[in-house]
């Protein structure tokens, strides 16, 4: 029950969304919101099912008796990532009906409209390893970065698959709303304030993660989540 409708760990892998995941970190990502019709919104950071080519190895499992058991049990509940699943997480830049580009080494724009991107990590530019666009979303599907833009095989380097880069709503598994382990690391994940600056919905107006510890993850999520809940049905009352 709770990894099928209210949360799920994942651990981060890759360095690709450095510094805000690092290497190791847990995350406790939100699966209920989007029962209540919610998609995924610009500066999220989501996990999403690789849409097909992107994570070229398989995902290795551990062999050992003991360790593959606990984890398939706490997998099973939601406190642990499971071994057998091929996910990714990255920051939802656009959404359907935006265009986005970026020319040079930045910045990248949502419809016209340049975000400033304190996320980014040091040293990187926003796209001076590779510019893109303009590009139009399709509705439905969403164009994703990391925050590690060196180190990020993102929606740039996927144009030649079906969905030219973009990532399909329904493959989107949940957001992440908090790094709940290690507990040095422990932080919320909010949408910066650069998506909410004016003007950027323009062009889009009018269209229709080791074992977690269970206690300090779950108390600091699960607020997180029911707020968000709540938000949802007082937008739609």
């Amino acid at each position: 029950m709770i990894k099928t409708f209210l949360l799920q760990a994942f651990s981060i892998p890759s360095a690709s969304m450095e510094n805000t995941l690092r290497i190791g970190d847990r995350v406790l990502v939100d699966k209920l919101t989007p029962w209540f019709g919610s998609e995924p919104e610009r500066g999220e950071v989501v996990v999403f099912h690789d849409p097909g080519g992107w994570l070229g190895e398989t995902v290795p499992v551990d062999t050992n008796p003991v360790t593959g058991a606990i984890q398939k049990g706490l997998s099973f509940v939601g406190l642990m990532p499971s071994a057998e699943e091929k996910d990714l997480i990255k920051r939802v830049i656009a959404v359907g009906g935006d265009t986005v580009e970026c020319k040079g080494t930045g910045p990248v724009k949502v419809n016209g409209k340049a975000l400033e991107e304190p996320y980014i990590y040091p040293g990187n530019t926003p796209c001076g390893d590779r510019p893109f666009g303009p590009i139009k979303v399709p509705q439905g599907r969403i164009w994703v970065m990391g925050d590690h833009r060196q180190d990020s095989l993102d929606s740039r380097y996927h144009q030649n698959l079906p969905g030219n880069g973009t990532v399909s709503v329904d493959e989107v598994v949940g957001r992440a709303v908090v790094v709940a382990w290690p507990i040095s690391n422990w932080s919320t994940l909010p949408v910066p304030g650069t998506f909410d600056q004016p003007g950027i919905n323009a062009a889009a107006a009018g269209l229709p993660a080791t074992a977690l510890p269970a206690a300090g993850g779950l108390a600091g999520a699960v607020p997180l989540v029911m707020w968000r809940r709540r938000r949802l049905i007082n937008r739609a009352g």
